[in-house]
């Protein structure tokens, strides 16, 4: 799921957001370069939100010994039993997003979906963070998309962006926060596909 997201969000949006401390010079260059990105995908240079509220740049995609793929998602139920992701539970981070991606089978065919929110401009989801990569944690999905795929990205509101960004908070005080979004979804399909093949990325 969610192998490819989209971020088209002016970056003073961001700012407020997620109430980032970002020098005017960042956002000088972020204009100047149009900071968006129509698909963001694994291994791909993108945006984060670190806990001090700092945005950081790097690829998407824990990079592990085992194989050669990256690890674009962690399992919510799972994070605090699996050894990739057991150690980076207190390095949490949000992902801002405008969109993500989703392949909805239909017969052969692979329905390419866009879903986002039907009320907010800008997403959060929640993610883990080795400093180098990151990775998206995953739930199981709202009632609402439960149609198109079995998981989706975990999605944080302004209050529970707080919490996981709180370093003083431990994994065992915000893990109830990975739970399907409550929010209104809308969902289009802006194109589709019976022979491409979705690469398996999952963690």
């Amino acid at each position: 799921m969610c192998s490819r997201y989209e971020l088209n969000t002016p970056p003073e949006r961001m700012i407020e957001r997620f109430g980032l401390r970002v020098p005017e010079t960042v956002t000088r260059q972020w204009s100047a370069h149009k900071f968006a990105f129509d698909e963001i995908r694994p291994t791909n240079i993108a945006p984060i939100v670190l806990q001090e509220r700092r945005l950081e740049a790097i690829p998407w995609g824990l990079a592990v010994s085992w194989q050669s793929q990256p690890l674009i998602h962690a399992r919510a139920e799972t994070l605090d039993s699996k050894p990739t992701f057991k150690p980076l539970l207190q390095n949490r981070c949000v992902v801002p997003a405008s969109a993500y991606f989703e392949w909805r089978r239909d017969g052969k065919a692979k329905i390419k979906t866009r879903i986002a929110s039907d009320d907010q401009d800008l997403f959060a989801f929640a993610g883990l963070t080795d400093g180098e990569r990151f990775t998206i944690v995953t739930c199981e999905p709202a009632a609402s998309i439960a149609h198109i795929h079995h998981r989706m990205p975990v999605i944080l509101g302004e209050d529970a962006t707080t919490a996981w960004l709180d370093r003083a908070r431990s994994y065992a005080e915000v893990k109830p926060l990975l739970v399907p979004f409550n929010g209104k979804l809308a969902w289009t399909e802006p194109q589709a596909s019976d022979t491409g093949r979705q690469p398996r990325l999952f963690g």
